[in-house]
């Protein structure tokens, strides 16, 4: 696929989660370093997707993998989404550790079948004797105008679904560590990359290491709002709390790391404390993300909360593609500091 080999538009290369020392990789690094440490350690492990093995490698993420592995465990696949994704699960279910790379998570619903009635349900449907140990990776994100087909954030859609894990990791760190956990976990999981993160950089530890999912971290500790995003919306948060401090304003900033599961107990307890709460979406609000989160608050931290829940996801209605219709579609860093003022 040629448009892999551009890069993620406006990404950066700041990483505002961490000020220490150490090794750094990017994004894109840290996910193609995380695939050759889970070939190496495993040799079930082998990888398949649309263009995994051309020049661009999936925006840099397979680059040199089947050169070094050979093309028997790192194979292009034809555009067939839904086969495709059934020839992974059932060498999954055979005892192989695949994992698929599908360019798009706008066509994911292709393959809904397999993912919803198969990879989800096996282990339940055979009473823990069959699983599908198959981790499938999907792109979202705005590029150069990719419109109403190429631009949505569908992770609400699976995170519905008991049975699969659905783990959306904000940085470099969290991306090889939760790559390495869904491939050892032999849980079936579906990891959501936003393009505009591929170049960001931060700390990443050369040995394999992993990330479970469901626990959530904070990244900014504050007392007077809470702020929950995951993916990149947590860089998002963390540039609007560096503006809100300096304005005298406390910000706490949440990453989920995963939505299911979902880090509950974090949630509750950082509202527990700061008595507001934001939630940022890379998605719709009407079933999303957002309407979760603030529903387990309703529930369980009613009572702390000082004003109402406030949300800030994409517009309802099919993502645009020109220019300035995009920039009034997603939400951005001053929307978040705007909210905030609104409610104190």
């Amino acid at each position: 696929m040629p448009w892999t080999k551009l890069l993620a538009d406006n990404a950066g290369t700041g990483e505002p989660c961490s000020g220490e020392q150490g090794r750094r990789l990017s994004y894109r690094d840290a996910i193609r370093e995380g695939l050759d440490q889970a070939l190496e350690l495993d040799p079930r492990v082998f990888l398949m997707g649309e263009g995994i093995d051309d020049p661009g490698g999936v925006f840099g993420s397979t680059l040199g993998l089947a050169q070094k592995y050979g093309r028997g465990r790192v194979m292009d696949t034809p555009l067939a989404e839904n086969g495709m994704t059934g020839v992974a699960a059932g060498a999954a279910m055979t005892g192989m550790r695949p994992v698929l790379i599908h360019m798009r998570v706008d066509f994911l619903p292709m393959a809904m079948d397999q993912m919803i009635n198969h990879l989800a349900k096996w282990r339940y449907m055979t009473g823990g004797r069959c699983s599908v140990p198959l981790t499938v990776r999907a792109i979202i994100g705005r590029g150069w105008g990719s419109a109403a087909q190429h631009s949505q954030s569908l992770q609400s859609l699976f995170a519905h679904i008991p049975g699969l894990t659905v783990v959306m990791p904000a940085t470099p760190h969290d991306a090889k560590g939760m790559l390495l956990e869904s491939v050892a976990s032999g849980e079936p999981t579906l990891m959501i990359e936003h393009r505009w993160l591929y170049d960001r950089m931060g700390l990443v530890p050369e040995e394999p290491y992993r990330v479970p999912a469901g626990i959530g971290a904070v990244r900014r500790t504050g007392t007077e709002v809470t702020l929950v995003g995951l993916s990149l919306t947590v860089h998002d948060l963390l540039l609007a709390a560096e503006q809100l401090a300096a304005e005298g304003i406390s910000a706490e900033v949440l990453d989920l790391r995963s939505v299911r599961p979902l880090d509950e107990a974090l949630i509750i307890s950082s509202v527990r404390k700061t008595g507001r709460l934001v939630i940022m979406d890379l998605g719709w609000k009407r079933c999303g993300v957002s309407a979760e989160v603030a529903a387990v608050v309703a529930e369980q931290a009613f009572d702390a909360l000082r004003s109402p829940v406030r949300r800030l996801c994409f517009a309802e209605c099919p993502t645009p593609a020109a220019a300035p219709l995009e920039n009034s579609y997603y939400p951005g860093v001053s929307d978040v500091v705007a909210c905030v003022k609104g409610l104190l």
